[in-house]
């Protein structure tokens, strides 16, 4: 079994949502205290054992290049000032993880970063965090958590938490499947924003997941024979559904003790 060391953190989007907050500044580098969000993404990730970031940007989203950079210049006047512990603080940003940029390219939907990541990430399971927004959880982070059940499953994993409010339904994708063990589901079927009526569970998929590399032949698949879902984008999860059908296990794991932020 490979070990899970490369993670995809999808970055491009144009924040529309937080305008005009977003208008200059991309929304994940919305400062949370002294972090912007991507930085406890990425922190997450590092902690789990990730050695190699893959942001996937677009042309507007420099700043978050600029965030992780050495900056040299930066480093020499702190040190010339005697600010060591800033120093420590900008250098230890830099180099936490192997940094990676790709620019995005293709048709519109959150596959196609994934997608445009194929060549770094190779024939390796890998992990997708997304950079505007993360979950806290404690003692046993998220990124953990789903490591964990990949090294017991040797599957797809998809974080999920419990979502039974109608009102959800038009929130979140969900999930069909059996519980093979508390908290874990074999997935039959996933279904993007159902609807109430519509609700194969209770189980709402959220962000954080661990794909084999096999996503990657769903995706060009669903890219080159027009096979749009939701809003007329190409979404990850009818990818997965995919997957399933060509015989590949997909679960979804509840996250323990979790608060998404």
């Amino acid at each position: 079994m490979k070990k899970i060391t490369k993670a995809v953190i999808p970055a491009a989007g144009f924040g529309t949502r937080f305008l005009p907050q977003t208008k200059a500044m991309p929304k994940e580098m919305l400062p949370i205290v002294d972090k912007p969000v991507i930085q406890h993404v990425v922190e997450e990730a590092v902690e789990a054992g990730i050695e190699d970031i893959v942001i996937v940007t677009g042309w507007h989203k420099r700043t978050i290049e600029d965030h992780f950079d050495y900056p040299y210049e930066l480093i020499m006047r702190l040190q010339e000032s005697g600010k060591e512990k800033q120093v420590e603080i900008v250098k230890g940003v830099a180099e936490m993880a192997n940094f990676i940029y790709i620019r995005q390219k293709g048709p519109m939907g959150n596959a196609t970063p994934i997608l445009n990541a194929r060549n770094v990430i190779g024939n390796e399971p890998f992990m997708v965090l997304f950079g505007d927004d993360f979950i806290v959880s404690r003692p046993k982070s998220r990124a953990r958590q789903l490591i964990e059940a990949y090294e017991k499953y040797e599957s797809s994993i998809l974080s999920s938490m419990r979502k039974p409010s109608p009102e959800d339904a038009s929130r979140y994708g969900y999930a069909a499947g059996q519980e093979v063990e508390p908290g874990v589901f074999k997935v039959s079927d996933i279904i993007e924003k159902p609807g109430a009526e519509k609700m194969p569970s209770d189980m709402a998929i959220i962000s954080g997941y661990i794909f084999t590399p096999e996503i990657f032949d769903c995706i060009d698949h669903m890219i080159k024979n027009n096979m749009v879902g939701q809003g007329g984008e190409y979404v990850y999860t009818d990818a997965l559904n995919l997957l399933r059908e060509r015989g590949q296990d997909v679960y979804a794991l509840e996250i323990e003790k979790r608060k998404i932020l």
